[in-house]
């Protein structure tokens, strides 16, 4: 009954012109206003989602690392417990260190990963590569698979570059006197591939043979930075930590992809929100002239309002009127902006009709996702914002009906 009064009241013509215009202004600003939060948010998503694959390539499901200190002590008994855990579909042991790799002049600083046979089957980086071929070599003949923007610093390429690269590691040292890690060693190795990613890995991360990179330390046979394990359902990552746990106890850090990057994952929802806030501005603005329109109808519609009392229509009942206009208002505007976000939405997803300036990313558009909960995100805001601004129209109505009864 309440939106049908309002349905009539916002077809019906009025006496002023200037309502229709205001109305309509507040339906295309909320058309708008839903539009651009479900579009931005699905360019969130679709972003959110190459970034998170990126980083999957590089970043396994679960990391077994020490809780203090660079490297821990794995017993022979604790990885034949992890080869019978339920959940693991692979893993590799890693010894990583900062190193600084030369080629002649130029030289940079990285960090060397030192990876068993494993490795290609648990990460992607055998799938990122841009030349060469996935080889990390023997202790004897170790070989070093470089990320593009470190093969790029040392002015090579990896497949093709005949001469070795200069290696430097600090490693323990025999001496007490000296302390721990004031030995450097220095080594040669040659490049074979270079892989890319993305740029947090690509301008870091060497990955060569374990046992190169364990012999160049200094470390005994049975001490590792680092297990990375692949899961054969990585929704089972939670039952499979616990595994571990037992396995290993509470001198190990066990953590999952997230737990991993987490700073990564924190700024993007924290972008999120705020482009998300900033976007509800529209919505905001959009209300004032929702109110506008509201108010000057309440004016209007001041005999109407009367008439409704004599029939009798109570206070509440005069206020769920215009109430209802305001959501009414609401509904057209977010319907069509919904509507319009996903027509956009698909066609960017088939046609890519929108690309992406410069040509040094991944890809050349911009990628997008539809997600329900983004729907139901805006529609929920839509609805606040606009019974928040029907509210005081619709007060003053109701007040305005007390008047006529004491007339």
């Amino acid at each position: 009954m309440n939106f049908l009064f309002a349905w009539r009241y916002f077809k019906a013509k009025k006496s002023t012109n200037a309502i229709n215009i205001i109305a309509w202004t507040s339906i295309t600003a909320i058309i708008i206003g839903t539009a651009a939060l479900i579009l931005v948010l699905s360019v969130f998503n679709g972003f959110e989602g190459l970034v998170k694959s990126l980083y999957s390539s590089f970043y396994t499901d679960l990391k077994i690392s020490p809780a203090s200190g660079k490297v821990m002590t794995i017993t022979p008994e604790q990885i034949q417990k992890l080869k019978s855990a339920d959940g693991i579909k692979n893993f590799s042991m890693v010894l990583e260190e900062k190193a600084m790799i030369q080629n002649g002049d130029n030289q940079t600083v990285i960090y060397l990963k030192g990876v068993d046979r494993n490795y290609r089957y648990i990460t992607g980086v055998a799938d990122h590569l841009i030349n060469g071929t996935y080889d990390i070599g023997t202790i004897e003949l170790p070989k070093l698979i470089l990320g593009a923007g470190v093969e790029d610093a040392l002015g090579i390429y990896a497949d093709r570059n005949i001469f070795s690269l200069k290696v430097y590691l600090p490693r323990k040292s025999d001496s007490k006197q000296i302390g721990l890690m004031e030995d450097i060693s220095s080594d040669t190795i040659q490049s074979s591939a270079a892989f890319l990613i993305q740029q947090d890995f690509d301008n870091k991360y060497g990955i060569t043979n374990i046992d190169f990179v364990r012999r160049a330390l200094r470390l005994n046979e049975n001490e590792y930075s680092g297990i990375e394990i692949a899961l054969k359902d990585p929704d089972e990552v939670a039952g499979v930590g616990e595994q571990l746990k037992k396995i290993f106890g509470g001198q190990y850090l066990i953590q999952n992809r997230y737990e991993q990057n987490r700073s990564l994952y924190s700024v993007m929802n924290i972008e999120r929100w705020i482009v998300y806030g900033v976007l509800c501005l529209i919505l905001v603005v959009a209300a004032f002239n929702m109110i506008g329109a509201l108010t000057m109808l309440v004016l209007e519609k001041q005999k109407d309002i009367g008439v409704l009392h004599a029939l009798g229509g109570n206070r509440n009942f005069i206020q769920r009127i215009f109430l209802s206009e305001g959501l009414l208002l609401a509904l057209i505007g977010g319907g069509i902006g919904m509507l319009l976000a996903f027509v956009i939405a698909t066609l960017q997803i088939k046609y890519h009709l929108i690309p992406l300036q410069g040509g040094s990313f991944l890809i050349d558009y911009y990628p997008v996702k539809l997600y329900l909960r983004d729907f139901l995100l805006v529609g929920t805001t839509v609805f606040v914002i606009a019974f928040i601004a029907s509210w005081f129209p619709s007060r003053k109505a109701s007040r305005q009906e007390f008047s006529l009864r004491s007339e």
